[in-house]
C-alpha cells in the first residue's frame, strides 16, 4: 500500500449538507494566519496532487485541498451533468461554508479551473482571488469555435463518449503498471507532464488517479447517439459531460460585479488543454487517428487556450486584474513541473489583496 499523505499534511473528512468531503490541510502557524488558499483538483486526480505546493506555501498561509465528489476520499455521489460543473462547485462552496473560511484564494487545475470559475459566478463573496492552472476553456471541452459557439447543435464528439474504454477499465481495475499506453501511469507520464519530467512521488500521483470512481454517474459518464461525426453526443450524467459545451459555459465570469484578481498559469507543452489538444476528438480526426473526419470547415479542433485568453481579456477590459504566465517546456502540471515559478506567481497574487496585477508575463 502506498503511503499517500506527505509529512505535514493532515487528512480528514468534512460533513456538509451536500456531501462527506475528503479534505487535506497544511495549517498555518498558530496566531500568524494571513490567508487561506483552497485548491481544487482536476479530472482523474484528487487533492493528493496538491501536497507539495501546500507544504511550500509561507507558514502564515492556511492551505486546504478538497476532493470533488467521486474522487479521492470524498463521497461517491452521482454527477448531474445537465448542471455543468455546479454539482462540484456547490460541493466546494459547502465545504468553505462548513469550515467558516469566508473569502479564500481559490486555485483550480484543469477541470478544477472550470469548477473555480463557476464558483466565482455563483458565490463571488467566497473568492478573494482566482488562480486558473491549465484550466478547461470557459466554453468547455471540445465542439466550439473561438467565440464559444457550437460547431453543431448537439456538440457531437464531446462528453462521456470520448473516453478511451481501456483507460476507464484500467482505472476501475486499479492498474499500476506501465504495460500499456492506456495505463494510468503511462497516461500521467505522457499527458499530465511534459516529456522527460520525472518525480519521485509518481506512486502517489497514480494512487490519486486510481481514486476516480468510474461509471455512467461518475467518470466518464453516459453518451447519446448523433447523426454528426463521430456518431455520439453528450449525455446528461457523469464527469465528462459536465464539461460538454451544451452544459458548460463559464464565460459569464466577465459579468461578475466584484472581480477577484486572476492568475492564469499554464504550460506551453500542455497535451490536454491546448489549441491542438490530442484529447479533442476533432484533433484526433484531423491527425487521421479517428477515421471519417469531415474536415476543418465542419469539425475544427477547439482553440482552447485562445478561448481562455479572449475571455480573460474581456474580464480585464471590464475592470478585472489578470496575469497570464505561460511556461515554456512545461506540460499540464506547472505546480509539479515548475514549482518555484508556480509558487512565486501564487504568492504574488495572494499578496495583492485586490490591489491588481499586471496583464501578462512569461517564463
Amino acid at each position: 500500500m502506498v503511503d499517500t499523505i506527505l509529512p505535514g499534511i493532515l487528512a480528514r473528512q468534512v460533513a456538509t449538507p451536500r456531501l462527506r468531503a475528503g479534505v487535506l490541510e497544511r495549517p498555518a502557524v498558530p496566531g500568524e494566519q494571513s490567508a487561506t488558499v483552497v485548491f481544487v483538483h482536476g479530472n482523474v486526480s484528487s487533492s493528493l496532487f496538491w501536497q507539495p505546493v501546500m507544504l511550500a506555501l509561507p507558514a502564515s498561509v492556511r492551505a486546504i485541498a478538497i476532493d470533488l465528489r467521486g474522487f479521492g476520499d470524498s463521497e461517491t455521489l452521482p454527477v448531474d451533468a445537465t448542471r455543468g460543473v455546479r454539482d462540484f462547485s456547490d460541493d466546494v462552496a459547502s465545504v468553505i461554508d462548513e469550515l467558516g473560511l469566508g473569502a479564500v484564494h481559490l486555485v483550480g487545475w484543469s477541470m478544477g479551473g472550470g469548477v473555480a470559475m463557476q464558483l466565482v459566478i455563483d458565490r463571488p463573496e467566497l473568492v478573494a482571488s482566482l488562480t486558473l492552472q491549465s484550466t478547461v476553456s470557459p466554453y468547455g471541452f471540445g465542439g466550439t469555435r473561438l467565440d464559444g459557439t457550437l460547431l453543431v447543435d448537439d456538440a457531437a464528439g464531446t462528453g462521456g463518449g470520448g473516453a478511451n474504454p481501456d483507460f476507464v477499465a484500467r482505472l476501475a481495475a486499479g492498474d499500476r503498471t506501465e504495460e500499456s499506453p492506456t495505463s494510468p501511469l503511462t497516461v500521467y507520464r505522457s499527458s499530465y507532464v511534459a516529456p522527460g519530467f520525472a518525480s519521485e512521488l509518481e506512486s502517489i500521483w497514480v494512487a490519486s488517479m486510481l481514486s476516480t470512481a468510474t461509471g455512467v454517474d461518475h467518470y466518464p459518464g453516459d453518451a447519446s447517439s448523433s447523426a454528426n461525426w463521430p456518431g455520439f453526443a453528450p449525455g446528461g450524467r457523469g464527469v465528462l459531460n459536465t464539461m460538454a459545451p451544451t452544459h458548460f459555459d463559464t464565460s459569464a465570469i466577465v459579468d461578475v460585479a466584484e472581480k477577484p484578481p486572476v492568475l492564469w498559469i499554464h504550460g506551453a507543452q500542455d497535451a490536454i488543454v491546448g489549441d491542438a489538444s490530442f484529447f479533442d476528438l476533432n484533433q484526433l480526426g484531423k491527425a487521421g487517428i479517428i477515421p471519417g473526419w469531415p474536415g476543418d470547415e465542419v469539425a475544427p479542433p477547439q482553440p482552447m487556450v485562445s478561448q481562455t485568453r479572449a475571455v480573460l481579456a474581456r474580464y480585464a477590459e471590464r475592470g478585472g486584474a489578470v496575469t497570464e504566465v505561460e511556461l515554456d517546456g512545461c506540460g499540464h502540471s506547472p505546480h509539479l513541473e515548475r514549482p518555484a515559478e508556480f509558487l512565486e506567481a501564487l504568492v504574488a497574487l495572494i499578496a495583492t489583496e485586490g490591489k491588481g496585477m499586471p496583464r501578462a508575463a512569461s517564463a
